[in-house]
């Protein structure tokens, strides 16, 4: 079995040196942000949701979020299940740690559309929550070097938070 640490919010992450990979493991789950100075191999499984893929390259510095809903909007308490609250919190977490956000680069993966057959409002929540990341991170001027969005087949995520290396795989 691999060693186990916690990362700041206490959520365990596996480091496997096994592998000869010096990068711990974490699964995200949706709602969750994830920012780190550490090298750290990140997969996640996404639907209709999003993740954004952000790092420092010049700093080594890297995190991601996945979210399930485009907007919060004031009612109840803020949360990054919302991608409107999931960009800006990943953000702010990668300058505490030292990033510079001149310096950040994103990915975006998701947002597919995966009720077959099905219209109105869940017909279109993964494309709103692929603009809503989208238009969070072009005010914050911060720029899309990659993305695998859409469709209608679900994904495996890969990132690697040091490099920015992402693999997706369609399930």
């Amino acid at each position: 079995m691999s060693p186990t640490r916690a990362d700041r919010r206490g959520q365990p992450v596996v480091t496997s040196a096994a592998t000869g990979d010096p990068r711990s493991r974490l699964f995200l789950h949706a709602g969750q942000v994830f920012a780190t100075a550490s090298p750290t191999r990140i997969s996640t499984v996404l639907g209709s949701c999003v993740a954004v893929c952000a790092w420092d390259p010049a700093r080594g510095i890297g995190g991601i979020n996945h979210f399930l809903l485009p907007h919060w909007v004031d009612s109840g308490m803020s949360s990054p299940r919302f991608g409107n609250v999931a960009v800006r919190l990943l953000v702010d977490e990668l300058i505490d740690l030292g990033a510079d956000v001149n310096g950040l680069r994103c990915k975006v993966f998701g947002g597919a559309h995966m009720m077959a057959g099905s219209e109105g409002r869940e017909a279109g929540l993964g494309k709103d929550n692929v603009e809503v990341a989208r238009k969070a991170l072009g005010e914050l001027g911060i720029p899309i070097t990659a993305q695998d969005i859409g469709g209608r087949d679900g994904r495996k995520l890969i990132f690697h938070t040091d490099d920015g290396a992402a693999w997706v795989k369609k399930l």
